[in-house]
């Protein structure tokens, strides 16, 4: 339940009596009667970013969010669980967004136009909102109850201020009865919260008559002293734990604690007068010292709730100063769209603004994202058209490249097709579905003519019939290792000579096919007998041929690095759409399964990459110490 705010001089007008008699016998505070106010389900946008206050374990999925309000739905009391309850209505909505974003980046991966993705219908919402609204009805139920009970309590206060009445009369006359008075007092202790308005005059009225009563009682000398020791042993202690609350750490905690004391400190009688000012004095200044670091706490996360308001509104600005005007280009709109996305990850990972201001600062946030990509979606279908012309130019560049790759006119043909691929440049981009397709056509029809002339070229065919024979002496060489030495040697030689394998220079064209698929046969066959892994193999022929030099290796470390993250980026895709799939049919489940074998060999690729990267900052620290 939220706390209410309130300047020191209203907290010294409302917890602290006027005089030590009235703070001997009377309330000092009237924090206990506060009741929270009913509370109302509402619906969260479908991109809140704000972290709550929640404590415990996060839920992993939406479905286990549900599961968990569902037990706080059927707890007896939902009111303790508002923290963590609305910490989950965030996760939830986070989560779907979080959904509705992964599967537009599939939809627009997979060819989809940006334009007319649609999410999928939420299954989950229905049931969502249906547990947070019996919540609701729990929690209103509670309050209705509680001020159905308060009102009794009053009734009840009523009832014994009217009996305290007739005793005091009955004292005045001289005819007190002290049992009677007791009881009354402890019925009056057991009693709870009465509704707010009533507290203070209640009070006034039974401490008047508490008064009364030991002004008029005529009893013996020893009584009344042996009530004022009792009653200044439970304040002493009552002071003593309030001054212990300046060292708890959690403010809220303290302020709740100091109203339980103050409560005790009221159904407490009277000390001795000659203690009373000091004793009171003692428990107003430990009052003092709480109530200001809880004022203090929501003054420091106001000032915090104002910055964040800062920091949002500047996000909000920048986004609404885009000169749309200026984004002429594909590239020009990547790189403002990757803007758009950074400014959307730095507003989640803002807190929450003031509540005034934080539902209509979220609405000014995604107004102006809606503008961008809207503006974006417009751009995009403008240019289809011109899309549309680029994909005929270059299936036109295409057949003409097929239409050469056959001929024998080495010099010509070679002249033409770069002036084919110089065009090809030139040409504006094509629908991404047929990018990749078209752009292998084209490729593979240029590769083909150039293979053919230089399979023809016969400058270079004793370089290449020598580099055949030195390979045909490292398969020979391979062929005679003596697989009874040991594992360690046999590793040794078969390293050295894949090294001097791999420093060998080109072989025929014709030949180089046969010559590798007999090279590696054999070298798998020796691996095999040793039980090398294939990875193991990679890594052993990348160590033998790692470059050297420091710019060498650098160089070649980025290079992994980037293949790394491009892995663990397509690991995620993956991933992420296997969550999409449906398993209840057999289709869909065999498709799960290709592609979670293909994420666990893509993981194993990433392993071997890893390793190189570990390799060659081995090599790179050996140079150093070798300097």
């Amino acid at each position: 339940m939220s706390e209410t705010l309130k300047p020191d001089a209203q907290l010294e007008e409302q917890n602290i009596a006027k005089t030590p008699e009235q703070a001997d016998n009377a309330a000092t505070t009237e924090f206990s009667n506060e009741q929270p106010a009913p509370e109302t389900v509402e619906e969260i946008p479908a991109v809140q970013d704000e972290e709550s206050d929640n404590v415990g374990a996060r839920p992993a999925s939406r479905q286990e969010i549900i599961e968990r309000l569902k037990a706080i739905a059927e707890s007896d009391d939902v009111l303790s669980c508002k923290a963590e309850t609305e910490s989950l209505k965030v996760q939830f909505y986070r989560m779907r967004t979080a959904e509705i974003e992964a599967a537009h980046k599939a939809f627009v991966e997979q060819g989809g136009e940006e334009a007319l993705f649609i999410p999928q219908e939420d299954e989950l919402d229905a049931p969502f909102k249906e547990v947070m609204n019996v919540i609701k009805a729990k929690r209103n139920a509670w309050i209705a109850a509680q001020e159905e009970e308060m009102k009794k309590n009053l009734a009840l206060k009523e009832e014994l201020l009217k009996k305290l009445q007739s005793l005091v009369e009955k004292a005045e006359q001289g005819t007190p009865d002290v049992s009677e008075f007791k009881a009354l007092q402890a019925q009056w202790k057991e009693i709870k919260s009465v509704p707010q308005e009533h507290v203070t005059t209640l009070w006034k009225q039974y401490q008047l008559l508490v008064e009364q009563f030991y002004d008029v009682l005529k009893i013996n000398h020893e009584f009344r002293e042996y009530d004022f020791k009792k009653n200044l042993e439970i304040k002493t202690r009552i002071c003593e734990a309030a001054e212990a609350l300046e060292s708890e750490e959690d403010v809220i905690s303290a302020f709740r604690q100091l109203q339980q004391l103050h409560n005790e400190y009221r159904e407490t009688g009277p000390v001795a007068p000659e203690l009373r000012e000091e004793l009171w004095t003692r428990f107003k200044a430990a009052s003092t010292i709480i109530n200001r670091r809880h004022q203090e706490h929501f003054e420091t996360k106001k000032e915090q709730e104002m910055e964040n308001l800062a920091k949002k509104s500047a996000i909000c600005e920048q986004i609404e100063a885009i000169d749309y005007s200026t984004l002429t280009t594909y590239q020009a709109w990547n790189a403002a769209t990757e803007m758009i996305l950074d400014l959307q990850a730095q507003w989640k990972g803002i807190g929450f603004a003031p509540q005034k201001m934080n539902m209509k600062i979220f609405e000014r946030f995604r107004a102006a994202c809606d503008e961008f990509f809207k503006q974006k979606s417009e751009f995009y279908k403008e240019t289809k058209s011109t899309l549309a012309s680029n994909l005929e130019r270059k299936k036109a560049l295409c057949e003409q490249a097929e239409q050469l790759k056959e001929s024998e006119d080495w010099k010509d043909t070679a002249e033409k097709l770069t002036r084919l691929q110089k065009e090809w440049k030139e040409i504006g981009p094509v629908p991404h579905k047929h990018s990749e397709a078209l752009w292998k056509r084209f490729v593979t029809a240029c590769d083909a003519f150039f293979e053919r002339r230089n399979a023809a070229t016969s400058s270079q065919r004793a370089e290449e019939q020598e580099n055949l024979r030195q390979k045909r002496e490292v398969i020979e060489a391979l062929k005679a290792i003596d697989t009874t030495l040991p594992a360690d040697e046999q590793t040794k030689l078969i390293s050295e000579l894949t090294a001097k394998w791999n420093s060998i220079g080109f072989v025929p064209f014709r030949e180089k096919d046969k010559i590798y698929k007999e090279y590696k046969q054999i070298l798998n066959a020796l691996y095999e007998k040793l039980h090398i892994t294939a990875n193991e193999r990679k890594l052993a022929n990348f160590r033998s041929n790692v470059g050297k030099g420091s710019s060498s290796l650098q160089r070649e470390r980025e290079h992994l690095i980037r293949q790394y993250e491009a892995l663990k980026s397509e690991i995620a895709t993956y991933e992420n759409n296997i969550g999409f799939l449906s398993v209840s049919n057999k289709k869909g489940a065999s498709l799960v399964d290709v592609m979670r074998q293909k994420v666990e060999k893509l993981k194993q690729d990433a392993q071997v990459i890893l390793q190189k990267i570990h390799i060659i900052e081995d090599e790179i620290e050996k140079e150093k110490e070798g300097k």
